[in-house]
Parts: structure tokens; C-alpha cells; sequence
């Protein structure tokens, strides 16, 4: 067990990644990473890492992001923990070769027809400073399950994180399939010089638009967690106080430094004055003594983002009811309420990623609907209501990753539900095995016997009438009668 300490790492050197990349590489080659038993080995070593090294862990997330250990527990540690003992579990069900003969046709059951489950290779992993363990090892853990060598690429946000990993995961995992690398801009721009066999990027659309261009060079294949504005709708028949606790613990959560985090609300005109008193009596509930002099509420993470989130609650038109305190010196944003926040307005033009609450009036939920249809699609969308017809049209006629229900945040607990964006908010999915998948390739295998030749005569020169005849047989299955339905039948 290793303990957390203010030295951070130097940045990896420029010269040394064509070197890494090249020694990954060479290490796939060898097979090392293709047994399954070395897979579930090295799944429970990151496991162990995470376990026996809680605490170190604990501390330097608290001095990057003053991030609360209660957060760190749920939100990061103990899910990765979770689901690489799992991964290590369900491993040898999720690499079973498919047998896919009985779909064929009836004169191709003698052959052997199967679908394998392939490592691409090796991949790169860019994780961001938010969530910095979940957001590294559980793209991790997929690489490892999948048969992959790996380089993970560490933000600089998070420097005595990134520092913690650099020194101390090679002592868990085999060191010479898994790298760390440390840096900016110039570091990763030299990374994505190289050719990857998958790249994997949680971020932001517009570094997003930079790595696909640089993998678009070498076609490399890419998963892309961006986040994005989610919206939050609630409706009349909310209850309105659940749904304020609810709303504000996934807006607090992080400091709202969370790509699924609620962004905005577009609550019925109606329930606004009870949505906002109820807000306020939540705040003060969570936050007795204030949410800067709490030790449950955390930090933003730099300067330059403390200055942003300052300039929009100084830009916005809307008005604050709640919240608003600030101090710059440790980054300090109390959670921000604003009302009367309209089409248009600086807290609606792009992800908040801040604990700023903007609530925007709508008369009914079809407006909240077209609002959200007018914009990119979301990450997640969130709604509160307890009418069965309301959830089934909001869910039919909006777009969005994921969606969840009379609550936020939540959807992450959940193992099975793959989770992930559309469009603007990413593709590509993850968790257990999504994140596996996105690190295999399925591969389609034909075996053939040569006992099979006489059902290939036809196929041979000199092509005969007789042989197009045999051919043409597909065409006379029948067609099944059909309609065109009337549009909105």
C-alpha cells in the first residue's frame, strides 16, 4: 500500500512515447495479454490496487478537486472495484466463441460457423479530471478484460491523482502492458500522432472534434463520453420535494463537475414558486452552516473554470434566488438557483459543469419537449413526473443516451445499463460489458469442410444456365403483402 504525498510526477517526455507505444505494441505481439486467467489476474490486481490503496487515493482527489470522501466512496473507488471482480467473473462467458450454425441455411449446417470475440490491440485511454478513477480505470478494466495493452493518458487538472496512478499502478498490473503517460497539450498531441487500434475519449465536443480528426488519419475507431447540457423536466404531477432534494444532491454532487449532471430544469409554470421554495429548504437542509463552510460540498477544480462559472452567473439575465456565494481563493461556487432564465441566456449556451441551477418556465411539457428537440441531444435526460402517459411520450418523441426517472445521477449505479451519448453527447457505450466490447472486434469465422464439395458445383466455370437457374431460386420467395400506414396512425 502506497500513501498519497504533494510530489507530483513529472510530465512524460515527449521522446519517450513513440518508444511506449512501440514496446506496447511489441508486447501484444507476444500473446501475453490472450490467456483469460492472465486477464482475471490482472482484473483482481486493479481491484487489489483500488482496495489497498483507498486512502491514498482518497487524499489526492481531495487535494485536486477538495472532493468529499463520501463522494469518492461511492462514486468512484467502490464501482471500479465492483465491476473489475465482475469482469473477472463473468470473463469467461463474455469471450465464448458464438455458434452461429443454426442460423444458417439449412444445406450450410455441416459447416463450422462461429463468432470470436478479438482484441483490437492496443488502445488509448484519455481520461479527464473530473471523475478521475472512474473515468480511467473503468475504460481500463475493459481494456484488460478484452486482451488489450494499454496507454492512459491522465489529465493534468488532476495532477496528484495522475501523479498517485504514475507511481503505483505498474506495481499492481503487469507494467509492461499498461502504461501511464503525463501531460498538456504538447503530450497528447504527440500521442495522436501514433496509430491506435481504439481510442477511447471522455471530454469535451470540442477536444472531441480534435482527437476524431487526428484518428481519422490512421482509421482508428473511437469511444466518445462528452457530456453535454441534460435537461431535467418536471412536470405538475411531480412531488415537487423529492424531486428538489433529488435534482439538487445530482447538482451538488462534484460540485456539478459531472457530465451527467443536471444542467437545467424546464419545470410547468405552475409548480416554479414551489420548485424554488423547496430548493431553497433543500439547500439549507443539506448546507446548515453553508455550502463553502461544509466539508460535504467540494471545489472547482482550476482558476480558469472558477472564473467562467463566475462569468456566467455575472452574464445571466435570469435572476438568483438561492446561492451565489463565491471566494475566489479556494475556488469556492455555492450551489446557484436562478429563475426567470429564457431562451437565449449565457447559462443555456453550453454545459454549465458547475453547480449553477438555471430554471427555465415552460407552460406545458410539450414545450419542454420541443425545447429540448431544438438542441443537442443530451447526454441524459432527466424527468420527474408521476403520470404513466407522460414518461411514455417524453420518452417516444425526445432523443438522449440514457433517461432517467424521478431521479438523477442514479442511472450510473446501475451495472448492465449501458451507459452512453448519441450525436453531440458521444457514441459508444460502457460499463461491465460494454466497456469490454468496445475493445474487442467480432470476428466471423467459416469452416468449411472439404467434404462439402458437391454442394459447390454449380459455382464453378464454365458457367452453365442450369447454374444461374440454381441461383436465381432466391428469388422466388414470396413477398408478404404490406401497407404503407397513414403518418401518425
Amino acid at each position: 500500500m502506497a500513501s498519497a504525498d504533494d510530489a507530483l510526477e513529472p510530465y512524460t517526455p515527449i521522446a519517450d512515447i513513440p518508444t511506449i507505444h512501440a514496446a506496447l505494441r511489441a508486447t501484444f505481439r507476444t500473446g501475453r495479454t490472450a490467456p483469460l486467467a492472465w486477464r482475471q489476474h490482472q482484473l483482481r490486481q486493479l481491484a487489489r490496487f483500488l482496495k489497498e490503496n483507498k486512502d491514498a487515493l482518497a487524499a489526492a482527489l481531495h487535494a485536486d478537486l477538495r472532493k468529499p470522501l463520501l463522494e469518492t466512496t461511492m462514486g468512484e473507488i467502490v464501482p471500479v472495484y465492483e465491476r473489475a471482480l465482475e469482469s473477472a467473473e463473468r470473463l469467461e462467458a463474455w469471450c465464448a466463441p458464438e455458434d452461429i450454425r443454426e442460423k444458417g441455411r439449412e444445406w450450410q449446417l455441416g459447416w463450422g460457423v462461429r463468432v470470436e470475440r478479438k482484441a483490437k490491440g492496443v488502445v488509448l485511454i484519455i481520461a479527464p479530471w473530473n471523475y478521475p478513477v472512474v473515468l480511467s480505470l473503468q475504460p481500463l478494466y475493459g481494456a484488460i478484460a478484452a486482451g488489450c495493452c494499454a496507454l492512459l493518458k491522465l489529465s493534468e487538472l488532476a495532477p496528484h491523482y495522475a501523479s498517485f496512478i504514475a507511481r503505483n499502478l505498474g506495481k499492481y498490473v503487469d507494467p509492461g502492458c499498461f502504461r501511464v503517460a503525463l501531460g498538456g497539450v504538447p503530450e497528447i498531441t504527440a500521442i495522436l500522432e501514433l496509430k491506435w487500434d481504439h481510442i477511447f475519449y471522455t471530454g469535451n465536443g470540442r477536444v472531441a472534434r480534435i482527437i476524431a480528426t487526428a484518428a481519422a488519419r490512421h482509421l482508428t475507431p473511437l469511444t466518445l463520453e462528452l457530456g453535454g447540457k441534460s435537461p431535467v423536466i418536471v412536470d405538475a404531477s411531480a412531488d415537487i420535494a423529492r424531486a428538489a432534494r433529488r435534482i439538487l444532491w445530482g447538482k451538488t454532487t462534484n460540485c456539478g463537475q459531472i457530465c451527467v449532471a443536471p444542467d437545467y430544469v424546464l419545470a410547468e409554470r405552475a409548480i416554479v414558486p414551489e420548485l424554488v421554495a423547496a430548493l431553497q429548504a433543500t439547500l439549507a437542509e443539506f448546507y446548515p452552516e453553508g455550502a463553502l463552510n461544509s466539508a460535504s460540498y467540494g471545489r472547482i477544480v482550476s482558476d480558469l473554470h472558477f472564473e467562467r462559472l463566475k462569468g456566467l452567473i455575472g452574464r445571466t439575465k435570469g435572476t438568483v434566488v438561492a446561492g451565489g456565494e463565491m471566494r475566489a481563493g479556494e475556488r469556492g461556487i455555492a450551489p446557484t438557483v436562478v429563475v426567470n432564465v429564457r431562451a437565449g441566456d449565457a447559462l443555456l449556451e453550453g454545459e454549465n459543469f458547475g453547480p449553477i441551477l438555471p430554471i427555465v418556465t415552460v407552460d406545458s411539457v410539450d414545450d419542454a419537449i420541443e425545447y429540448i428537440n431544438e438542441h443537442d441531444h443530451p447526454l441524459v435526460l432527466y424527468l420527474f413526473t408521476t403520470d404513466e402517459a407522460t414518461k411514455a411520450k417524453v420518452l417516444e418523441r425526445t432523443t438522449s443516451g440514457n433517461a432517467c426517472i424521478n431521479d438523477t445521477l442514479n442511472q450510473l449505479s446501475l451495472d448492465h445499463l449501458p451507459f452512453g451519448g448519441v450525436g453531440e453527447s458521444g457514441y459508444g457505450r460502457q460499463v461491465l460489458y460494454a466497456s469490454f466490447a468496445n475493445f474487442v472486434y467480432p470476428r466471423g469465422v467459416a469452416d468449411i469442410p472439404y467434404e462439402e464439395e458437391p454442394l459447390f458445383a454449380a459455382r464453378y466455370a464454365p458457367y452453365k444456365p442450369e447454374s444461374v437457374a440454381f441461383f436465381a431460386q432466391g428469388l422466388d420467395t414470396p413477398i408478404p403483402p404490406s401497407t404503407n400506414p397513414a403518418v401518425g396512425a
